[in-house]
């Protein structure tokens, strides 16, 4: 017995010392924490944690009870000191559960305004200050890392994921997306860039493939990750879940690596997107993690014991070289001991959310764009208002899925007139009120883990009477349409529905014989068709999507609280049909349905638009299309108009080398205080390759100015941003010659233009990413 408990006493004190010998992580001592850890440890590592009740899948242990509802977690290892951390979405504002079990406290988060939105303010500042709200608010919860934000290109206007994007043009995407960054990191937390890259469709978006040329890949689809990686280094990027050309993005080294990391310089993390890896369409619903690893995707969240079991075979016979496992590992604790946990910072879950709804109706009103105003607004001498239109009863703060965001409230429209001190017509109330709260009974809004679309209720069919019309001053009709993760819009939601068009011109119809007029509200993620009816009413005011305070935002603008000063980050053509990408989009795809849940992805390889896509307008997205074939828009990239007028003059450009300098005088020459954006639009002298009429190069936005007030902006354009990508040559070219320099309101009205001659530039790249089949892609010629 005696040797038994000094055998014993033995095995504690030697179980005590290598407890003592194991290193317990710091920021200095990451190699020796690496050497430390088993194989199995390793491997855990690498693989995330998920939410519980977000799939059916098993996940490695459970970490729900961190945050309750963030979207997942890495692995903790307690004996080595590696605690997990916390990752949660999203590009609105922190999306977590509001309740919590034996706690009566709500965790409430701020909905801040859509991708959309935000980037319609052209105001990188501003931008920066949303997101050092919603850093604060992941600071207090207790989030290490926001999974956001989203900047795919804005390829064709029916992509459901728009509205978290922000725009078809990479520069203006890319420097949103840069700020955005840099205020939420600036409260020592990280975000995630996503999702990287090609993420332009909804439709199968598991197991799409994306056939695209390297020209177009690199001038478009990757320039704006590149100008937010460059100027904001974000702590991780997220892979997205498509193939393009023939290989999905998260197994692809020449992706995540040598041009993520190699060309671009970037020191942060990549994670796969939930459950990414996966190619439903090609070989089932198996991942080949051993495959994410080499290519440089660092943790795979959230992951499955058995991708770790994977992952430990694959090392142990020689598939895996753990070379590419400890890169990984190395990655994760590289994060790991930048993260506010890691220090044992006291989480207070208390964010200052009545502070951060003002920042949201700031950046809501600065980001609406005005489309119409025929002597209208903003609205003077009116105290009695009809609302008309489900929306105007039930505002939409945001896009569903990933994007939601739990919030205490949103503010509808009567709200908002109301708090601006109009009195908002009951009699119309009363007929919208018990419509809505019938069909909602019937049709449930989604929760906050689902990912379905909501469906909205139609128009319904109403009388506008003339007691409505005598006793108010104005009409206001607010249209709405809602998107999300998982389903790309159709033509059907691009255009009005003819219930719509009958409310428009009845409610036209009757005020305007009166005298009186009419504005149109647009609540929408996305474009939509406008041609055919702008003419009709007498204003078109445009907030998108753009928080919970978006009623409170909309009447101030109405009121003339707020001047508008947003501009289109993107063009609104008349008819969807003139988008050349429009014939490679599912909405073209006869007879498929594009809701991805309810469909055997299996049978979709070869469908055109659904198993692949062939982007054969190439380098021709958007007004670089538009502008360069002369083709006649509804409303222009980088539309937008205000209250006030102004006057652009002076405009001076200075050669410093390899950059150069753009200032332009801009004057408020009208009677109210407001902010201006100019766009510069460079055109570039005949080269190697063709080229679109002119691209945007620099922006920048004037602060408030007063009646006759003037400030002279300064932009910067590097010369090496001037390039082509020459494909033949795998080179960013610049020609010699002389380059037109543009100043203006929109793509289409440039106010100064003055030239310069810039010599030959060359800089070579690899040669990757190649298309595996032959494009007949959109050309001049």
């Amino acid at each position: 017995m005696k040797s038994l408990l000094l055998t014993c006493a033995a095995l504690i004190c030697s179980g005590a010392l290598m407890a003592q010998k194991a290193p317990q992580l710091r920021a200095d001592n990451i190699e020796d924490v690496l050497k430390a850890m088993t194989l199995e440890e390793k491997a855990n590592l690498v693989v995330g944690v998920g939410m519980g009740g977000f799939s059916d899948k098993p996940v490695i242990g459970s970490t729900a009870s961190i945050v309750p509802g963030a979207a997942g977690t890495t692995k903790p290892i307690p004996q080595l000191g590696i605690p997990a951390i916390v990752l949660a979405d999203g590009p609105a504002g922190v999306r977590i559960n509001t309740q919590r079990q034996f706690d009566h406290h709500y965790y409430y988060a701020t909905h801040f305004p859509i991708g959309t939105s935000l980037s319609s303010t052209w105001n990188l500042q501003l931008v920066q200050q949303v997101g050092n709200a919603m850093g604060e608010e992941d600071r207090d919860y207790g989030v290490e890392v926001q999974l956001a934000p989203a900047l795919g290109l804005m390829r064709n206007p029916l992509c459901g994921r728009n509205f978290e994007y922000y725009s078809e043009d990479p520069v203006l995407s890319g420097n949103i997306a840069a700020a955005y960054v840099k205020g939420v990191q600036d409260l020592g937390i990280g975000t995630s860039i996503k999702h990287f890259a090609f993420n332009n469709q909804e439709t199968q978006r598991m197991g799409n493939d994306v056939h695209v040329s390297q020209r177009a890949a690199r001038e478009l689809y990757l320039k704006n990750f590149q100008i937010c990686v460059e100027k904001a280094q974000p702590w991780t990027v997220m892979s997205s879940y498509n193939l393009v050309n023939g290989t999905m993005t998260s197994e692809r080294r020449d992706l995540l690596t040598t041009i993520l990391r190699d060309e671009w310089g970037f020191k942060g993390l990549v994670m796969t997107d939930w459950f990414g890896g996966m190619d439903p369409v090609r070989r089932g619903k198996k991942a080949d993690r051993v495959a994410n690893i080499i290519a440089g995707n660092d943790l795979i969240e959230p992951g499955t014991e058995q991708d770790s079991k994977e992952i430990v075979a694959a090392v142990n016979s020689g598939k895996l070289d753990i070379k590419y496992l400890d890169t990984c590992v190395r990655r994760v604790l590289e994060l790991v001991v930048k993260t506010r946990r890691f220090v044992g910072y006291a989480y207070n879950n208390q964010p200052d959310l009545v502070k951060h709804a003002q920042v949201t109706r700031q950046a809501a009103a600065e980001g609406t764009v005005l489309l119409l105003n025929k002597h209208m607004l903003p609205l003077t001498n009116v105290k009695h208002v009809a609302l008309y239109g489900n929306a105007s009863y039930d505002l939409i703060a945001g896009g569903t899925g990933s994007g939601n965001v739990n919030r205490a409230y949103t503010i509808s429209l009567v709200e908002g007139m109301r708090n601006a001190g109009c009195h908002v017509d009951e009699t119309v109330i009363n007929q919208y009120s018990p419509y809505l709260d019938e069909y909602y009974k019937k049709n449930p809004k989604p929760g906050p883990l689902d990912l379905r679309a909501l469906v909205l209720p139609e128009e319904m069919e109403l009388d506008v009477t003339p007691e409505q019309v005598a006793q108010n001053d104005v009409a206001i009709v607010t249209l709405s349409r809602v998107s999300g993760e998982g389903k790309d819009r159709t033509e059907s939601h691009y255009n009005l529905t003819q219930k719509e068009r009958d409310l428009l011109q009845k409610v036209c119809k009757a005020y305007h014989q009166a005298g009186k007029k009419v504005v149109v509200v647009l609540n929408v993620g996305g474009v939509m068709e406008t041609a055919s009816w702008k003419d009709l009413p007498d204003a078109i005011l445009l907030p998108w999507q753009c928080g919970q305070e978006i009623g409170n935002s909309i009447a101030d603008l109405l009121m003339g609280v707020s001047t508008p000063s947003g501009k289109l980050p993107m063009s609104w053509p008349i008819d969807i049909n003139d988008d050349p990408s429009t014939k490679n989009f599912p909405a073209h795809t006869v007879g498929y349905d594009i809701d991805t849940f309810n469909r055997d992805a299996s049978k979709d390889v070869n469908v055109k638009n659904v198993g692949y896509t062939n982007y054969e307008e190439d380098i021709y997205v958007g007004y670089r299309y538009y502008d360069t074939f002369k083709k006649p828009v509804s409303y222009p990239f980088g539309y937008g108009l205000s209250y006030t007028t102004f006057s652009y003059k002076d405009l001076k450009l200075t050669d410093k080398g390899n950059r150069i300098l753009v200032n332009i005088t801009i004057t408020n020459t009208g009677n109210r205080a407001g902010k201006e954006v100019a766009e510069v639009y460079v055109s570039a002298p005949r080269g190697t390759v063709e080229k679109p009429e002119q691209e945007l190069k620099a922006f920048a936005k004037t602060r408030i100015l007063q009646p006759n007030e003037h400030e002279t902006l300064t932009m910067e354009v590097k010369k090496a941003d001037l390039a082509s990508f020459v494909t033949s040559q795998s080179a960013w070219m610049v020609d010699a010659g002389i380059y037109t320099f543009k100043v203006g309101t929109s793509s289409r009205d440039i106010k100064e233009s003055a030239s310069l001659k810039v010599k030959a530039m060359k800089h070579k790249v690899h040669n990757v990413l190649a298309p595996q089949v032959k494009l007949n892609v959109l050309t001049q010629k």
